[in-house]
């Protein structure tokens, strides 16, 4: 078995804090922020690795701070983004509370070192003297992780903000285009609805990439929330699929019953 510190070597460990998130102040899973790979997604994460969100610091100066992100496909799995050093304790609350510098000689392990550990503490924050030897080094990745394998029909649930990477990976649209379907999209804020459908010429991939390029597909109630709602808001998840041969009708109809089961005509962004 090889533990994370036979691989960093962190000369002192009761210096090391480690955080592990599972989100960072919003209701997306930490690690799409990671597989965003956009400037902001990474700004996002950092603050979030530094921010206290109570009266009790979290870091001192000088502290060398782990920053990992749940991986939801792999139980107890945890993908390192993130080894810096606080140089400044700023003093603050309910904000980003310290200065820090990245520690460029781990670099080569950011987004490829995955650990396994299971935290049985509800504190997230944890001291590396306590925890190092238990974090198991579960492997290092070849390069960094992308979540662009395409997981199955019915094992789909995914943010706007990571279709718009996956559905150029070749996995998710080889998937895609050759499959009709009936879809859900989800409001994270509101938990409203929208069953919508996929035939014709489109498949499920052409439909989607509407979504992409436009937000709302040309519903009017999406329409009304703004396209930056739902960026931040809106995910997507398939309900049945059915080969590209298959009548259109049937799609039609299998769209009105999940309209009728989810009720998403009286309580969610459909209108008819």
């Amino acid at each position: 078995m090889i533990l994370l510190n036979d691989i960093l070597r962190l000369p002192d460990p009761k210096n090391v804090k480690v955080r592990f998130n599972l989100s960072f102040g919003t209701k997306r899973p930490a690690i799409d922020y990671f597989t965003d790979q956009t400037e902001e997604s990474k700004q996002h994460m950092l603050e979030g690795q530094y921010w206290n969100y109570s009266k009790k610091s979290n870091f001192s100066d000088g502290n060398i701070t782990l920053g990992f992100v749940s991986i939801p496909q792999k139980q107890d799995c945890w993908l390192l983004f993130h080894i810096g050093k606080v140089t400044k304790d700023l003093n603050i609350q309910d904000g980003i509370g310290y200065e820090f510098e990245e520690l460029d000689e781990y670099k080569e392990y950011i987004g490829r070192l995955v650990i396994r550990f299971k935290n049985h503490s509800q504190n997230l924050i944890r001291l590396g003297e306590n925890i190092l030897s238990m974090c198991e080094v579960e492997e290092i990745l070849p390069s960094v992780y992308s979540n662009d394998y395409f997981p199955g029909y019915y094992n789909v649930n995914v943010s706007w903000l990571s279709l718009k990477n996956l559905i150029t990976k070749d996995s998710w649209r080889s998937a895609l285009e050759n499959q009709k379907g009936v879809y859900l999209l989800v409001d994270s804020n509101t938990g409203k609805q929208y069953v919508g459908s996929a035939y014709g010429e489109d498949m499920i991939l052409g439909r989607w990439e509407t979504y992409i390029r436009t937000c709302h597909g040309g519903n009017k109630l999406l329409k009304e929330l703004g396209t930056d709602y739902i960026k931040n808001n809106f995910y997507f998840t398939i309900l049945e699929t059915f080969n590209k041969d298959t009548d259109d009708q049937i799609i039609i109809d299998r769209e009105s019953h999940w309209k009728d089961v989810l009720f998403t005509r009286k309580f969610g962004y459909n209108k008819n």
